[in-house]
């Protein structure tokens, strides 16, 4: 399995990026799809999951109304729309999955089974 995440970059304050994670070898229907952040320094955290057939989804609560997560399990591609982004929003962001077939999560990353290697997002002015 690989996951490959694309689309960081460098933006100012109350801008967008999407991100892209796109997997191989796996078939993304049994999975719920993670996304996580890690700044220098600090834990690496979830930002966003969504269920195996996008039923459900969750945020971290910073995040609320800014960001979007989606996916097309047929493409096997997950996406993470981040708008009117702040500086604490900075750091390397990861794809993961877990597989799951009901309510995603976030809080315990240790059961999630596959990661990408990540795309640097930096906001600043």
């Amino acid at each position: 399995v690989q996951l490959v995440e694309s689309g960081g970059g460098s933006v100012q304050p109350g801008e967008s990026l999407r991100l892209s994670c796109t997997a191989s070898l796996v078939t993304l229907d049994y999975y719920a799809i993670g996304w996580f952040r890690q700044a220098p320094g600090r834990e690496r955290e979830g930002v966003a999951c969504i269920s195996a057939h996008g039923e459900g989804a969750y945020y971290k609560d910073s995040v609320k109304g800014r960001f979007t997560i989606s996916r097309h399990n047929a493409n096997k591609t997950a996406f993470l729309q981040m708008d009117n982004m702040k500086p604490e929003d900075a750091g390397v962001y990861f794809c993961a999955l877990e597989m799951l077939v009901g309510v995603c999560q976030t809080d315990d990353l240790s059961r999630y089974d596959y990661w990408g290697q990540g795309t640097q997002v930096t906001v600043a002015s």
